[in-house]
This record gives structure tokens, C-alpha cells and sequence, in this order.
């Protein structure tokens, strides 16, 4: 180990994407690059750990010119940026999939449901009233239910007509939290994943394989779907404009994601 990296307030520094890392215009500001840049330059690495799925990730890496590893899907995808290669995909069981749907319907009634599907271009499904949050791919429209979980995915997506977020999660996760896991990601965006995945498991596949430690890491996010990340790592640090629930759990709250909230705090750990 490089003495000068041993002495490191941490070794490395996990992002959130979403209202973290990302300004509201899916911008990295100079500032962040340059904090980014100077603890990387101390020894630390730098992982992005996002709930977006690599197809829906790739471009932002690109444009940041980012080489390593980057936790996508929420900790189901561990993908190489610079070899453009996944290195781990877990899928979610269709079976259960379905299963876990009809009971959440069963207490909520009828949901609005996308699927995204596996690999490094899965396409994302979408059932007619889902409200498709603006990306780089296109939604396919679909008006048949089993076509949704026709092939693997990594993740299915929940709308209701009157319920808020933080309400589809709850009632979702009574119905069949013993089925799946259920997470927030950000607005409109409730998730069904592979029973106990979360960020926490796939950043700790990828701080494996750069042999680095739950110990040795700061994390930084703004969402329910953070709240493991924050448990596995030393340190969590929520934005100022993070959910409440991530707030609650955080460490430390920094500035907000328009506001170099991440640079303030590694300005002040490596400058």
C-alpha cells in the first residue's frame, strides 16, 4: 500500500448520481471535477454508485471521462467504463416479479409499471400512464402486461394515479417486502429489485475487487435508495436537499447538489 494513501481521511469516495453528484441539468460543476481531482491525485479512488441502470448511465460517465468502475441498477450492476464491460448483473426472478405486483395491487389497485431490462442496452418497457422521466433512451410502449417480463431485468418501476411516493413505497413494501425489495430512487420512481440487493451490495463487490475497505469510505447521496450505502460505508453524508429518511441516517449534511455540496466536504478532507 502506498504509505501517503494509508494516511487518507478515506480511500475512497462514493457518489450517488441524481441530485448528488449531477446539478439539475445532469452537469458536474468545475468546482466538483476539481475536488473529485484532488482527492483522486491524493490516492483516493472515485466510484459513482447509481440506481440507474448502465444503459442509462454510460453517457454521463463519458462525458466525465470516467475509466473505473461504476455500481449502476442499485448495486445489481458492477460495470467497467473503461473497458465498457458488466463485470456482475443480478436479475430479478420474473416469477416473484409478478407475484409481488398482484399483491401490491391487490391492496393499492392498479399500478403503472415499466421494466428494465438486463444488459449493457436493455431497453426500458413501459405500460400505458407511466410517466417516463426524460434520458438518453427511448421508452417502448407496451399494452401487454406479460411482455414486461417477457426477458431478464434487472428492476421493475411503480407508478400509482393518486399515491405519492413515499406512500406506493410503504404500501409496497407491506404487501411484498417479503418478496422483493422495495426502494425510492428519486421522484416517480419507486423500484421492485432482487430481494436484498440495494447500493451496499454491489459497492462493496466493487471496493473488493480495488481492495479497499467498508472502513476506508465516504459516501455521498440524497435518497431513501442511499440509506444502505450510507450503513456499509464509514462515513455518509447526505445533501442538503436530500428525502428526510436519508437525513435521518446521514452522518454529516452538506450543501445541496446545486451548491458543490460534495466539494465542500472533500475540499475540506483533501485539500
Amino acid at each position: 500500500m502506498n504509505p501517503a494513501a494509508a494516511e487518507l481521511p478515506y480511500r475512497l469516495v462514493a457518489t450517488d448520481l441524481d441530485g448528488t453528484l449531477l446539478r439539475s441539468d445532469e452537469s458536474v460543476s468545475e468546482r466538483t471535477r476539481a475536488a473529485l481531482k484532488l482527492a483522486t491525485e491524493a490516492g483516493a479512488a472515485h466510484i459513482v454508485v447509481t440506481g440507474r441502470a448502465v444503459p442509462w448511465t454510460r453517457h454521463i460517465l463519458q462525458e466525465l471521462d470516467y475509466q473505473g468502475l461504476a455500481v449502476c441498477g442499485q448495486g445489481a450492476q458492477v460495470y467497467h467504463a473503461g473497458e465498457h464491460r458488466l463485470l456482475t448483473s443480478v436479475t430479478l426472478d420474473r416469477r416473484i416479479a409478478g407475484l409481488a405486483v398482484a399483491k401490491i395491487e391487490a391492496e393499492t389497485g392498479p399500478l403503472h409499471l415499466a421494466a428494465g431490462r438486463d444488459g449493457l442496452d436493455g431497453e426500458v418497457l413501459v405500460t400505458p400512464g407511466y410517466r417516463v422521466q426524460e434520458g438518453p433512451l427511448p421508452a417502448v410502449l407496451t399494452h401487454d402486461r406479460d411482455e414486461l417480463l417477457a426477458e431478464p431485468l434487472n428492476k421493475l418501476y411503480l407508478q400509482h394515479p393518486e399515491l405519492g411516493d413515499d406512500d406506493l413505497a410503504a404500501a409496497a413494501r407491506a404487501a411484498a417486502g417479503d418478496l422483493v425489495g422495495v426502494t425510492m430512487a428519486g421522484e416517480g420512481v419507486v423500484e421492485l429489485l432482487p430481494l436484498g440487493l440495494s447500493k451496499a451490495t454491489g459497492l462493496s463487490l466493487a471496493a473488493r475487487r480495488l481492495g479497499m475497505k467498508a472502513a476506508e469510505t465516504i459516501a455521498f447521496g440524497d435518497m431513501p435508495n442511499d440509506i444502505p450505502m450510507f450503513g456499509w460505508a464509514a462515513h455518509g453524508v447526505a445533501m442538503a436537499n436530500a428525502h428526510p429518511e436519508l437525513r435521518a441516517v446521514a452522518d454529516e449534511v452538506t450543501a445541496s447538489n446545486e451548491d458543490d455540496g460534495i466539494a465542500v466536504v472533500l475540499e475540506r478532507l483533501y485539500g
